[in-house]
């Protein structure tokens, strides 16, 4: 189905260049093995019908014009041509007469913070093309096993290398969050020592963190199980079993996004307690220090009036008393505290 018509280039990615557009093209059967730079996108057309499983790979969707090509060389129909140029869609398959789309999100830490880059996957009858936002994947080992020839993937069709490429960015997710159990761990050692402000902020950051990785996750989970159901004739019968199991992952995924979830949510409850134990115990030990100065004061401040005729007055022994009677009211109320367990 060919495609028609133009891309509105409002709402797609920034445009910066068409030097940074990279096409990388790797074409395999079970003893043979071609891997190139392309050029131009029409040297891959010959790769299109040719008998062995072809993999596309292109990094840099700014470039309209090379994503219009694409579209009219390889039949794409104008709204997948417009998907892959929109970086804001959310996770999907869909099926076309010849060829099946499926969007998902790739996730991976940079510099501590999770970024986001949207993929697209365009599954053929012998070909397989992958449009990345910018250079840099979760693939190395797909492609590592391509040239090796492990497992299936020499022996499989193009079907099974789309699988691959999914099941790959659904295995980051695991490190991913593998990455977070350690934060959090790390940050309720620290809760319990200091619940200081700084803590506070890193949950925020990290609650936020999971909840984006969450609803990455959530809507591939279906996308998974649409394409493991019977009826996509480009997705064999021997791929489904794997496609079952990539769908228990992204269960498994989620489930581990939630757990974190409640456990942050939970550190919240536990930072905001700890917070008001503490304040707790400071208006404990003022109060007690007001309790113990109302007598002192009271002593202090008849003695500090200013009347002539007033008891011992002008008794030699006076003012050492009057610290002997503050110290053993002092004393008492101490040990009378001590004796209640507010100490």
């Amino acid at each position: 189905m060919a495609s028609s018509g133009r891309i509105q280039k409002k709402g797609l990615s920034k445009k910066t260049g068409k030097e940074d557009v990279e096409i990388d093209l790797i074409d395999y059967t079970e003893k043979e093995f071609h891997e190139e730079r392309v050029e131009k996108i029409e040297n891959c057309l010959p790769f299109k019908d040719k008998n062995s499983v072809t993999w596309i790979n292109i990094n840099g969707i700014h470039d309209v014009e090379l994503i219009e090509k694409i579209g009219e060389l390889f039949g794409l129909h104008l709204l997948t041509v417009k998907d892959i140029a929109n970086t804001s869609q959310r996770p999907k398959i869909e099926e076309f007469d010849d060829y099946i789309y499926l969007v998902l999100k790739m996730l991976y830490l940079k510099k501590g913070k999770l970024v986001a880059e949207q993929v697209s996957l365009v599954l053929g009858q012998n070909f397989v093309i992958s449009f990345q936002e910018r250079k840099g994947d979760v693939f190395n080992h797909v492609r590592e096993d391509i040239k090796a020839s492990k497992g299936r993937m020499k022996t499989a069709g193009s079907d099974y290398l789309m699988y691959s490429l999914v099941n790959a960015v659904v295995d980051n997710y695991f490190i991913i969050l593998e990455n977070f159990g350690d934060r959090i761990e790390n940050l309720q050692e620290k809760l319990v020592k200091n619940p200081s402000p700084n803590i506070l902020q890193t949950i925020h950051e990290i609650k936020r963190e999971v909840m984006f990785l969450r609803r990455s996750i959530w809507p591939l989970r279906e996308v998974v199980n649409e394409a493991g159901r019977d009826g996509m004739p480009l997705i064999t019968k021997t791929l489904v079993p794997y496609l079952r199991d990539l769908y228990d992952h992204t269960i498994q995924t989620i489930d581990i996004a939630e757990s974190f979830r409640d456990s942050l949510s939970d550190m919240l409850d536990i930072y905001l307690s700890s917070v008001n134990n503490k304040t707790n115990e400071i208006m404990k030990v003022l109060t007690m220090f007001s309790t113990i100065f109302i007598p002192l004061t009271f002593v202090t401040g008849i003695y500090g009036m200013n009347f002539k005729n007033m008891p011992v007055l002008g008794w030699k022994w006076g003012y050492p008393a009057a610290w002997m009677v503050m110290g053993g009211v002092t004393l008492f109320m101490l040990i009378y505290f001590k004796r209640k367990k507010w100490l």
